[in-house]
């Protein structure tokens, strides 16, 4: 892992020097997961839970990050930085999701290592709950096949059920994602993420000041990408701005439904399989 960690190293955010990401190949649209941007009352804190969990501290000055294949969770770019104005449940973005080969394995791990963990619904074997002090609430499902001990899988919205199909559409239309259904429930699936969607009895509150603030998306091309999204009446909530030291790009929108977004273009990336 410690081999594969320093093959995908590349020049991280600005003025923020070198870090390690494990970004998933881009799909046909140049687009691949990012990152989570956590708002976090104690960012040590959450790190060490991360790194329990099995992520690798890439932290550079006072950028407080953990990384896992497929995302990069970032814990405020500054220090200190601001408090959360409220957990993930009640926004958009209710929860995110990790997968493991075996939840109750990583579960016995993790709580000897202080990991505040639950039980899954029902006392589910296969799946588990991390509820970290700041409230980001984490989904751990099980994949007895896949090649790596956890990895980032989904993020999950809960939308009023109108807004589900639209949302759908929406990623798929400007990210590329592919539609389709898991357990009879709608999801879309862009490189190193399955977008899932439950019905909310009522509009959720938008991630921006959360928690979880933005998920983030790395682009292959973050200028034709804004024309993109400028041809499909998207505003930009910050405009395309590019470190001239590090190569890095990146720019700021928040989707019809709440969900705040960065792009990134990164210079000379490294991508998994």
């Amino acid at each position: 892992m410690k081999r594969l960690i320093s093959a995908v190293c590349f020049l991280s955010a600005f003025g923020m020097g070198a870090a390690c990401a494990q970004p998933f190949t881009p799909n046909d649209a140049g687009i691949t997961m990012g990152h989570w941007h956590l708002n976090s009352a104690n960012a040590e804190a959450n790190k060490k839970i991360f790194v329990a969990m099995g992520g690798t501290d890439t932290s550079i000055g006072p950028s407080q990050r953990v990384t896992f294949p497929g995302v990069i969770v970032i814990m405020n770019l500054g220090a200190p930085g601001p408090a959360p104005t409220a957990g993930s449940r009640g926004s958009v973005v209710n929860h995110v999701g990790f997968i493991v080969k075996n939840v109750q394995e990583q579960v016995a791990k993790w709580k000897a290592a202080g990991v505040p963990v639950e039980p899954g619904a029902n006392n589910r074997q296969d799946q588990a709950y991390v509820n970290t002090p700041d409230g980001l609430r984490i989904e751990i499902l099980e994949d007895k096949n896949q090649p790596m001990p956890i990895r980032h899988e989904h993020v999950h919205f809960f939308l009023p059920e109108p807004a589900i199909a639209q949302s759908q559409g929406w990623y798929g239309k400007i990210f590329g994602a592919k539609a389709s259904t898991r357990n009879n429930g709608a999801v879309a699936d862009i490189p190193g993420v399955q977008l899932r969607y439950n019905k909310a009895d009522m509009t959720q509150a938008p991630t921006k000041g959360r928690v979880l603030d933005h998920i983030g998306f790395d682009v292959t091309d973050l200028q034709a990408f804004i024309k993109k999204l400028e041809a499909n009446g998207v505003k930009l909530d910050r405009p395309y701005t590019k470190n001239e030291q590090t190569g890095v790009a990146l720019a700021f929108i928040t989707d019809p439904f709440g969900t705040y977004i960065e792009l990134n273009q990164r210079p000379s990336p490294v991508y998994l399989p």
